[in-house]
């Protein structure tokens, strides 16, 4: 495996929102045949030298009920992650709920899922990295403003709803974690959005979204927002005592800025307020140094991919520009620790964001969904062993405290598969 100084990631497709209110699940383990193929994808990981993984278990086939779990695919794959010492990175809500749980607007998730957290954390103390809730903002925006997914709902109070629950549950699972693992760190990966006026008429509406993409990162990283921003959470169903809340938490020092960007993450503003796409304009040097200079942290480029088109080149023409941001941040002294193409296979349905199963294939992944390598795929493979040896050589004041699976040898055993492991390293030790 690469060197773990620089993270080069990718990660396993585990989006799982409902749609048609909620009758039907969106599994995309399950369309992308992650549940039959899992150990060809962990050894595809181990063949591109990615040392880190973005991956969390199924919560809709996990979390049974408060206190109750099915931890028997989680058993299974991250004992195998474990014994090939491949960090992952823990997404443990990927863009949905339990049935049980119904949706974002149940004041009962967070601290439901707070304890969910914590106990996934007591049953793979090895972990460090986390991503609690996948992309914040656009869980709320999808869910709860344009009537997409879950809830389906599409106006302001129902979003400000889902996102003060979202960021609340996200907040309180990361204090939970740290009771287990109190080296743990967060990879908050969120999408990095940009709002274009198209005319002087559209100024006002694109000023207020591009406020408003803020609040997700705002309010778990305890940062004031803005007046117009804070009329508009007030406005629509936030308390004072909840926005103090989130105010008065300091994990920030735990954090990384992750943020993702995509060639549909800006957007052309219309003097209505509605949006159409723009392509991209400012692309992800400048987007980026918008959110680094708001919130001063270290930054990882935590997703991005392209459709491989009719020339079969245009996704490593994605690749190559993208990795030129990353590096142009980091020569400007902007500390940024990490990228990663996501995903590992080819998606279904993505295309429509996931609001219809037509069982459409979009080419987007490092290897198809028969598990071939596309071209992208061996670019990708090239890059991280090019890059591996020069990247952690160079001076940097940034030191990210990370442990890879192997180093973490003083935990409690939950499992069979870890009793069984840990036994086996201690002799390897022994040996060595």
């Amino acid at each position: 495996m690469g060197s773990p100084y620089f993270i080069f990631a990718t990660g396993i497709e585990n989006s799982y929102p409902t749609i048609h209110g909620g009758k039907t699940r969106v599994d995309q383990m399950e369309a992308c045949g992650h549940y039959e193929h899992w150990r060809k994808d962990f050894d595809l990981c181990e063949e591109l030298d990615a040392c880190y993984l973005r991956y969390g278990p199924p919560i809709h086939l996990t979390w049974l009920g408060p206190n109750q779990y099915d931890w028997s695919f989680a058993d299974e794959t991250f004992g195998d992650l474990y014994k090939r010492n491949i960090c992952p990175i823990v997404d443990l809500c990927h863009f949905g709920v339990p049935d049980w749980i119904e949706n974002f607007q149940n004041p009962k998730f967070p601290e439901l899922f707070a304890q969910y957290a914590q106990d996934f954390a007591a049953r793979f103390p090895w972990v460090q990295l986390y991503t609690p809730v996948n992309e914040m903002f656009i869980t709320a925006t999808f869910s709860a403003a344009y009537g997409w997914w879950n809830e389906q709902l599409s106006d302001d109070r129902s979003f400000v709803t889902a996102l003060k629950h979202i960021v609340k549950a996200n907040v309180r699972a990361m204090e939970q974690i740290l009771t287990i693992r109190p080296d743990a760190l967060f990879i908050q990966s969120e999408s990095s959005e940009y709002f274009h006026a198209e005319s002087p008429a559209a100024i006002a509406p694109a000023e207020f979204m591009n406020s408003r993409r803020f609040l997700s990162l705002d309010l778990g990283f305890g940062k004031r927002v803005d007046s117009s921003m804070y009329q508009f959470l007030l406005d629509n169903g936030l308390t004072r005592e909840e926005y103090e809340f989130f105010m008065s938490k300091s994990l920030r020092h735990y954090c990384v800025m992750g943020n993702d960007y995509y060639v549909t993450n800006e957007h052309r503003v219309k003097p209505d307020g509605s949006t159409g796409p723009a392509g991209e304009v400012f692309g992800y040097d400048e987007i980026t140094r918008q959110y680094y200079g708001r919130y001063r942290l270290p930054v990882m480029h935590t997703e991005t991919n392209y459709t491989q088109g009719p020339n079969g080149d245009e996704a490593v023409y994605w690749l190559w520009k993208e990795w030129a941001n990353v590096l142009r941040l980091r020569n400007d002294g902007i500390p940024i620790v990490g990228f990663t193409w996501y995903s590992l296979t080819d998606q279904i349905d993505w295309d429509t964001a996931l609001r219809e199963q037509n069982g459409h294939v979009c080419p987007v992944g490092l290897f198809d969904l028969d598990r071939n390598i596309r071209p992208v795929g061996e670019v990708y493979k090239k890059l991280i062993q090019d890059w591996n040896q020069v990247l952690p050589t160079q001076s940097t004041a940034l030191v990210m405290p990370i442990q890879m699976p192997h180093d973490h040898m003083f935990r409690k055993i939950s499992t069979p598969i870890e009793h069984e492991q840990v036994e086996q390293d201690l002799a390897n030790k022994g040996q060595g």
